[in-house]
C-alpha cells in the first residue's frame, strides 16, 4: 500500500501542517477576515522541514507580501481607468520583481517573488471595485501573515528538526567524504569512481550556503556563526583543485623513467595514514606542521639547472603541503562550529575567519531577463483575452498564469512542474466539489469542520513531504482549499464554484502554453550557457590588471558545476567530461590568478614574460564554443616554456611560485605535451 511507504518524519511533518492550518483559519475567522481560505494555503505554503528554513521564509515572505500590497494599491487606483496601462503595470512589476529573484539565488529571493505575485492576486481582482483597493489589500496581507505566522510557530517550534543538527551531521558527512576522496587521490590511482565523487562535492558545498542562509533563524539552542560556516567552504573549495592537481602530477611523474623519490612515497603514505586519523585540534596541528616542513624539504632547490621532472616534484609536493594545510583548516572550523564558545579553537581559526569572504554564485542575468520577459508576455496576453471576451471570472485566470510563471520561472523549462500543479489542481478541484456541495453544507460547527476536513489534508501532508510528489499535492492543496468555500460565512452555487475552478484551469494551462513559447530554453542550452560563462570570466581573469580574487572565482566555478551537473544528467549522456573540464578550467584560472599576483608583486622584465602567458589563456578561453572545442595555440606553450625558462634566475621564493604557477597551466592545457624547450628531458 502507498501510504505504508511513509515514516514517522512525513507523519510529524502532515500533522504539524494540518495543525498549523487549523489555527491559522480560527484565528482569521475570530477577528472577522473575510477570505480565511488564504491563509490556510498559506500555511501549506510555507510549511518546511527545518525550522530555519521555516522562520527565515517567513521574514522574507512577509517582507515581500507588504511590499506587492504597497505595489497593488499604488498601481490599481491610478491606472484603473486605463486597463491596458494597468496590465501593462501588473505585468512589468511581476517581470521585475521575477527578474530579481532569479539573481539572487538564495532563500531571499522569496522577497521579491512574494512581492511580485502578491500584487497581481491583490491587483487584478480589486479592477472591478478600484475604491476598495486599500481594504482589499490590508485584508490579503492579514490573512497571508496570519497563515505565514502560524506555520512558522507550529513547523518552528513543535518538534522541531533544527538546521543547526542537519548542517553538522552534513559537514561531518562531507568532511569524511573528502578526507576519502584525497587518500584516493594521493594513490594515484585515477578512475571514473574517483572523478565523479570529486565532482559531487561540489554539489555538497553548494549544499552548505544553502543551509547557511537559515541559520540566523534557526531554533538550536547553540548557534554556529555563519562566518564560520564560510570560512569552511571557502577551505572545503580549495580541496577540489589541491587533490586534483596532486594526482595529476603522481600520474605523470610514474609514466616517466624516474618514479615519485622514496622520501616523497614516504611523505605521500604518511599524510594518507594522517587523513584516516582525525586527532584532536592540538595533535592534529603539530602533525600536520611536521608533514608541512617535510614536503618544504623535499622540494629541488631552486635555479638554471631545474629540469621538467623537477618542476613536476616540486609542483606535487608544494600542493601536498598545501592539502595538508587544507584539511587541517577544515577540521579545525568544524571543531570550531560544534564549540560553545566563540573564542577560536586554534591561533588558525582566528586567521581564517578575519579572511573570510562572502560567496559569490554564478548569475545569468539573461536567463533571468528572458525568464522576466516571458511572465510580462503571459500577463499581457491573458489581460487582453480577458479584456476582450469581458470574462468574469478572467481576473482569476491572468493571476494564477502569473503565479506560476513566477514560481517555475527558476526551471530551464517549467512545462512539466506547471503540468504537474496542473493535474493536481484537478485533483484538488475533485475533491473540494465533492466537500462544497455534499460534506460541508451538513458541518454546523467549527470542531466538527476541522474534522471533516482533517482526512484529505493529512494525507495530503504526508506527499508534500516527498520532493517527487511535492508539485502534484500542491496544486491539489491549493486548488481544493481555495475552492471548497472556507470563507468567512458558508455559500455559492455551483455556477460560482464551476467558474472559479475553470478559471484556475485555464490560467494554468495557458502558462503551460506560454512558457514553452517564452521561458524554456532546455537543459543542454543552460549547461552551455554555464560553460560559456566560465570561459568568459575566465578569459576577463586573465586579461585583468588588478590584484585576483581567487576565492570568489572558486566559489563561482563550484557553484557552476554543481549547477551543470544536473543539466547534463537530463540530457541522458554521461555529465562526466563536461564536468571534468570545468575543473580543468577551475585549476587554469587558480594558476592565472598566481601568475597576476606574481605580476603585481615583482619587476617589469618578470612581468614581461607573464603577459604574455596571460593573454594567450585569454585569447583561447574567449575563442573557445561548446559545439566546437579546440585545443590552445602552440604559441601559448611557447609562451609557458619562455617564461619558465626566465624565472630561473629569479629569487628563490619568486622561482618557486612562478614555477608552481605555470607547471599547473602546462598540465591542465596541455597534458600531453613533453618537457618544455630547453630541458635535458627534451628531445633534439
Amino acid at each position: 500500500m502507498t501510504l505504508s511507504r511513509f515514516g514517522g518524519k512525513e507523519a510529524l511533518f502532515s500533522v504539524k501542517c494540518f495543525v498549523a492550518a487549523i489555527l491559522a483559519y480560527y484565528i482569521a475567522l475570530r477577528i472577522g477576515l473575510t477570505r480565511p481560505y488564504w491563509a490556510v494555503t498559506t500555511s501549506y505554503i510555507v510549511a518546511q522541514p527545518l525550522a530555519g528554513a521555516v522562520l527565515s521564509k517567513a521574514v522574507f515572505r512577509v517582507a515581500g507580501t507588504v511590499l506587492g500590497a504597497i505595489a497593488a494599491v499604488v498601481l490599481v487606483p491610478n491606472l484603473v481607468n486605463a486597463p491596458e496601462l494597468l496590465s501593462l503595470g501588473l505585468a512589468l512589476w511581476l517581470g521585475l520583481c521575477l527578474y530579481i529573484s532569479l539573481l539572487d539565488r538564495t532563500p531571499r529571493a522569496y522577497v521579491f517573488l512574494l512581492a511580485g505575485y502578491t500584487a497581481s492576486i491583490i491587483g487584478f481582482p480589486s479592477v472591478a471595485a478600484p475604491g476598495a483597493v486599500f481594504t482589499i489589500a490590508a485584508l490579503r496581507v492579514q490573512e497571508i501573515t496570519i497563515g505565514i505566522l502560524c506555520g512558522s510557530l507550529i513547523h518552528g517550534l513543535v518538534f522541531p528538526q533544527t538546521v543547526t543538527a542537519v548542517l553538522l551531521g552534513r559537514i561531518d558527512a562531507i568532511l569524511a567524504d573528502a578526507e576519502r576522496w584525497s587518500r584516493d587521490s594521493l594513490a594515484g590511482e585515477s578512475d571514473a569512481a574517483l572523478d565523479r565523487d570529486r565532482r559531487r562535492l561540489a554539489l555538497d558545498i553548494n549544499e552548505l550556503h544553502q543551509l547557511s542562509i537559515h541559520l540566523p533563524f534557526d531554533t538550536a539552542r547553540l548557534l554556529p556563526r555563519v562566518r564560520t560556516l564560510r570560512a569552511l567552504q571557502a577551505e572545503l573549495s580549495m580541496l577540489l583543485p589541491l587533490a586534483s592537481a596532486i594526482d595529476d602530477r603522481i600520474v605523470e611523474l610514474k609514466r616517466g623513467a624516474d618514479r615519485p623519490r622514496p622520501e616523497a612515497l614516504a611523505l605521500i603514505e604518511d599524510v594518507r595514514e594522517w587523513l584516516r586519523d582525525p586527532s584532536s585540534a592540538s595533535e592534529r596541528g603539530a602533525h600536520a606542521d611536521e608533514l608541512i616542513a617535510r614536503a618544504r624539504a623535499l622540494e629541488p632547490a631552486p635555479g638554471s639547472a631545474l629540469i621538467w621532472r623537477d618542476a613536476l616534484r616540486l609542483s606535487l609536493v608544494a600542493r601536498l603541503g598545501e592539502l595538508v594545510d587544507a584539511h587541517r583548516n577544515v577540521r579545525d572550523l568544524r571543531d570550531q562550529m560544534r564549540s560553545p564558545s566563540r573564542a577560536p579553537v586554534t591561533p588558525a581559526v582566528a586567521r581564517l575567519l578575519a579572511r573570510s569572504p562572502r560567496r559569490p554564485l554564478h548569475r545569468d542575468r539573461g536567463i533571468a531577463l528572458r525568464a522576466a520577459a516571458g511572465t510580462v508576455m503571459t500577463i499581457l496576453l491573458g489581460c487582453a483575452f480577458w479584456i476582450g471576451t469581458a470574462w468574469t471570472d478572467g481576473a482569476g485566470a491572468v493571476l494564477i498564469a502569473g503565479v506560476c510563471c513566477a514560481l517555475f520561472g527558476n526551471s530551464d523549462n517549467p512545462a512539466p512542474a506547471i503540468k504537474a500543479f496542473f493535474y493536481g489542481t484537478i485533483l484538488g478541484l475533485v475533491v473540494s466539489a465533492v466537500y462544497a456541495f455534499a460534506i460541508l453544507p451538513r458541518v454546523t460547527d467549527f470542531v466538527t469542520l476541522a474534522a471533516v476536513l482533517a482526512p484529505p489534508m493529512l494525507i495530503g501532508g504526508m506527499f508534500l513531504a516527498r520532493p517527487a510528489t511535492l508539485l502534484v499535492t500542491l496544486g491539489a492543496l491549493l486548488g481544493g482549499l481555495n475552492t471548497v468555500g472556507l470563507n468567512d460565512r458558508f455559500g455559492g452555487g455551483f455556477d460560482q464554484f464551476m467558474n472559479g475552478a475553470i478559471a484556475q484551469l485555464i490560467g494554468t494551462l495557458f502558462a503551460v502554453v506560454t512558457v514553452g513559447l517564452f521561458q524554456t530554453i532546455g537543459a543542454q542550452t543552460s549547461a552551455r550557457r554555464l560553460l560559456r560563462a566560465g570561459w568568459r570570466e575566465l578569459a576577463m581573469r586573465a586579461d585583468s590588471t588588478g590584484r585576483p580574487d581567487t576565492a570568489g572565482w572558486i566559489a563561482r566555478m563550484l557553484d557552476r558545476i554543481g549547477l551543470l551537473a544536473p543539466r547534463l544528467a537530463l540530457q541522458g549522456e554521461d555529465p562526466g567530461k563536461p564536468l571534468l573540464d570545468a575543473l580543468t578550467d577551475l585549476r587554469v584560472g587558480v594558476a592565472v590568478g598566481e601568475l597576476r599576483q606574481l605580476r603585481i608583486d615583482g619587476p617589469v622584465d618578470e612581468a614581461a614574460m607573464i603577459t604574455p602567458v596571460l593573454r594567450g589563456v585569454g585569447t583561447h578561453y574567449r575563442a573557445l564554443r561548446p559545439n566546437q572545442p579546440a585545443p590552445p595555440e602552440p604559441d601559448l606553450l611557447a609562451g609557458i616554456d619562455r617564461a619558465l625558462a626566465g624565472f630561473a634566475s629569479s629569487m628563490p621564493d619568486r622561482h618557486r611560485r612562478s614555477v608552481l604557477a605555470l607547471t599547473s597551466l602546462r598540465r591542465n592545457l596541455f597534458p600531453s605535451a613533453p618537457a618544455y624547450a630547453g630541458s635535458p628531458e627534451m628531445p633534439a
